[in-house]
């Protein structure tokens, strides 16, 4: 990150907090005039989750303050990866992941950021088709007595792309060896119910699946009805957001980050599913 950026990271959260707390509007989030207006691009690279939530957040954030938004949504962990290896570009990082903002902190990750802004969270849940032969069951009876009926068909994400995939498999094995329940066990090891986040709302509304492990965020943006994860805990996203060293658009960077925590983004995000929190950022280690 050039140190111009990097000085904005640290006193844009101080800002940032202020706009919170105060409830006011800045500069970069009032409707901007014709002679004014930006004409940036900002360039996000966000978690699969947001995919949908990002289509609302790029037309809001335009509309409020005349730059443009473009988007890339997929697994965070991949996301990071395609960071380091320089496959991917952007200006700004929306994680679902505290450890792969940590992947991209410091010397030996290439100080592609030097820090992250806590943005907000969502508990993992199960969303399921509406027009299942299951659907009455999931509303009735603990989700873990339904997934491993016969001819039930599952979703989750791949663990080593998407932190969430993390997280479903820990719902599976946390509750198949904590009530020595051997068919969770085995729903975890199997690979064929294994689909990319973008993939799995659409699998579900088609019917092509009777339920899947996603993001309470991504489920209420897919207008998908779910269930709690009964007999889990902590198992949330941790959403987070940052600047990426040699952003192509400093500027429009500045303005998205700024405008996120705007009561207009902040919104909206609470609309579809986003649990916030104060916008505290933590530094990358020295």
């Amino acid at each position: 990150m050039t140190r111009g950026i990097a000085r904005h990271g640290r006193r844009g959260t101080l800002v940032i907090a202020a706009v919170v707390l105060a409830g006011a509007a800045t500069v970069a989030t009032l409707p901007a005039t014709a002679a004014t207006r930006p004409s940036g691009t900002v360039r996000v690279l966000s978690a699969g989750s947001w995919s949908n939530v990002m289509v609302l957040l790029g037309a809001a954030f335009t509309h409020d303050t005349g730059y443009r938004l473009v988007n890339t949504s997929m697994g965070s962990s991949a996301i990071a990866h395609g960071v380091t290896s320089q496959t991917l570009q952007g200006d700004v990082f929306i994680s679902a992941s505290t450890g792969d903002d940590r992947s991209l902190e410091g010397a030996a990750h290439g100080r592609w950021i030097d820090g992250y802004t806590d943005v907000g969270t969502s508990p993992v849940v199960l969303a399921y088709y509406r027009g299942s032969r299951f659907a009455a069951a999931l509303r009735r009876r603990p989700w873990y007595d339904v997934v491993s009926a016969a001819g039930f068909e599952l979703g989750r994400t791949d663990p080593a792309v998407d932190p969430g995939g993390v997280l479903d498999l820990d719902a599976l094995r946390g509750l198949g060896y904590a009530y020595d329940m051997p068919s969770l066990l085995a729903l975890a090891r199997v690979t064929r119910d294994v689909y990319t986040e973008q993939a799995i709302p659409g699998l579900l509304q088609a019917g092509q699946l009777d339920a899947a492990f996603m993001y309470a965020v991504s489920a209420d943006a897919a207008q998908l009805p779910y269930v709690a994860l009964t007999g889990t805990r902590n198992l949330n996203a941790h959403f987070t957001v940052a600047l990426l060293r040699g952003a192509p658009d400093p500027g429009a960077a500045a303005a998205f980050l700024h405008w996120l925590f705007t009561r207009a983004a902040t919104s909206l995000l609470v609309r579809r599913g986003v649990v916030p929190v104060a916008p505290r950022f933590v530094p990358a280690p020295t």
